[in-house]
């Protein structure tokens, strides 16, 4: 080797190295729509990652604070909680997201000030309606109710009100890109605050039931939200400019009440394997199913997170008519979805049986359950936030059809699969109605839009 090369060689790595630092601040310093874009949806895959661990944390903790009964009570009643306080906005959460970039692109900076106070007041209205009816219904029921679960149903329906109101702003703070305001309170903040004080009760010697836990869970959540609402009205007065307000109450409950049936069909679609499973299986069997789906719903993060993040650029895209920038960022955002999704996939699929090793003995069999669900995962991972782009677009009818169709796949092939084949059918029928919403969204999307929305779409311009 010549002397040359020998001095060639030290500076060579400094120079790499250097290269790669450089890089690396070039890509912090990015302010582009899609970079902003990818550090919003990493902030909300992290926070709902958390949120999953936090949750498991406290599922242990309580259940070792109350007893399996106790627990049970408390479980079932916020599970109703969490049901309907996603549907008690009717919409509006998500109608933010297309009238709050359009408004700010036509500057109708009377009609923005009329939305981000009245779609509050409204959604708030309406849940508190909607629990005051859950409440009703309660009464009239309890006939046939088991006696403790009636006082905790009640609580369940107190929190109904908030949880609306919890929807809307969080709506409105993804819409100014404000992740951590926008989820945190809610994941984060309120479980926190809720392990905290029954800790307290516990250590105490403060009764840990059902009941104990619903009333802190009422302090909290609204004292959470009421934080949440504090500050985002501090960051919106500097946001928006001071001045007069116009409600258009009408033409928001239009726009939100499809999106509303959309989000009944999904939660519907979420739901419909479990409850099927229920009806013509064993506990345990259901037991089995659950685990592995909540493990491989980590996945599913990936795709909310994403469109989350990137469902208020459409319509601002929209509105300012750049529908070339438009098709662009929508596939960006398929990728952002899809390979992360794979990625978490593969991970979760690689280590499945120890993690259903965790639930108890026997759980190991839910790890044919967690293959057949990936892959109708990775069908909706591979069209992005196509079902957003349809919706901020107007194509809302077509969005809400597409999830009817496959709920009615999902529950008609639970009925024919489950009775034969156990588990393994639940989640074949939702892979394949997950597979068969793909398809349609992504048929929709290019006949009504134009758009290409599939992982190996072209990268030519779409007409």
């Amino acid at each position: 080797m010549s002397p040359g090369s020998d001095a060639a060689a030290p500076s060579a790595k400094p120079r790499s190295i250097a290269g790669l630092m450089a890089r690396v601040k070039s890509i912090l310093a990015e302010r582009s729509d899609s970079r902003l874009a990818q550090l919003i949806a990493g902030k909300m895959f992290l926070v709902r990652v958390a949120n999953a661990m936090l949750a498991l944390v406290s599922q242990v903790l309580l259940a070792r604070w109350m007893g399996s009964f106790e627990f049970g009570i408390f479980i079932y009643a916020w599970t109703w909680v969490l049901m309907i306080g996603a549907l008690s906005d009717m919409g509006l959460s998500s109608a933010a997201r297309r009238f709050i970039p359009e408004y700010t692109e036509r500057k109708a900076f009377d009609k923005l000030r009329g939305f981000l106070s009245g779609s509050r007041w409204l959604a708030f209205a309406i849940a508190t309606a909607i629990g005051a009816a859950g409440a009703l219904g309660v009464t009239l029921i309890q006939p046939w109710l088991d006696h403790f679960l009636v006082v905790p149903l009640y609580l369940a329906c107190v929190m109904i009100p908030i949880y609306g109101l919890v929807q809307v702003q969080a709506g409105i703070a993804q819409s100014y890109d404000w992740p951590n305001l926008a989820l945190m309170p809610f994941y984060i903040i309120r479980t926190l605050a809720m392990l905290a004080l029954m800790g307290c009760a516990w250590m105490i010697g403060a009764p840990t039931d059902a009941m104990t836990a619903l009333y802190i869970s009422i302090i909290t959540i609204y004292a959470v939200t009421i934080g949440q609402l504090v500050v985002l009205d501090r960051r919106l007065h500097k946001k928006v400019p001071p001045g007069g307000k116009s409600y258009e109450p009408k033409v928001w409950l239009a726009t939100s009440l499809p999106i509303f049936v959309v989000e009944g069909f999904y939660l519907l679609l979420t739901y419909v394997d479990i409850l099927a499973l229920e009806h013509f299986r064993s506990p345990d069997e259901v037991a089995v199913y659950y685990a592995g789906a909540r493990l491989l719903a980590v996945v599913a993060f990936v795709y909310f997170a994403i469109a989350g993040a990137t469902t208020h650029k459409f319509t601002q895209y929209h509105v300012a008519g750049d529908k070339e920038r438009l098709a662009s960022f929508f596939r960006e955002t398929i990728q952002w979805t899809f390979w992360p999704s794979l990625a978490v996939c593969a991970g979760i699929l690689l280590f499945g049986k120890p993690l259903l090793g965790l639930f108890g003995q026997g759980f190991e069999s839910g790890y044919d359950v967690m293959f057949i669900l990936s892959v109708g995962m990775l069908a909706r991972a591979a069209v992005g936030p196509a079902e957003r782009l349809l919706n901020m677009l107007g194509e809302r009818k077509q969005c809400a059809a597409i999830y009817a169709l496959a709920f009615a796949v999902n529950l008609a092939l639970c009925f024919v699969l489950i009775p034969r084949i156990g588990i393994e059918g639940a989640a074949a029928a939702t892979s394949t109605a997950l597979i068969v919403e793909s398809i349609c969204l992504y048929c929709v999307a290019k006949r009504r839009l134009g758009f290409h929305v599939f992982l190996l779409g072209n990268k030519q311009k779409d007409a």
